[in-house]
């Protein structure tokens, strides 16, 4: 199981080591905030949607940080609506307990 909710299970290969990459970048945050974005996105993108965010995920955890808090100026090229998506997108930052592991999956 990746993250805290999804498992990898139903993925193809590239999906697998796409949402085991956005789990493991390097810095805490950034591994929040795509792993969080990938458990909730990653099997309804489509092909080119992936190819594009490979492109991203291979940007410095630095610069992703500042790009995605607005301490640094996006650059043209990441102008996109996925990477809007992404920095848009709100992880779960409550924390984990017995209880709300059980509610989050059901039990």
């Amino acid at each position: 199981m990746t993250g805290l909710a999804r498992t990898s299970a139903d993925l193809d290969p590239r999906r697998r080591r796409i949402l085991y990459r956005c789990w493991h970048r390097g810095i805490r945050e950034m591994d929040l905030v795509f792993g969080s974005f990938a458990e909730a996105e990653i099997s309804n993108l489509s092909d080119t949607e992936l190819d594009e965010f490979e492109v991203i995920m291979d940007e410095q955890d630095h610069d992703l940080h500042a790009w995605i808090t607005g301490a640094m100026a996006l650059p043209e090229e990441r102008n996109t609506p996925l990477f809007a998506r992404i920095a848009a997108y709100k992880p779960d930052f409550d924390p984990v307990t017995k209880e709300s592991l059980q509610e989050k999956l059901g039990q």
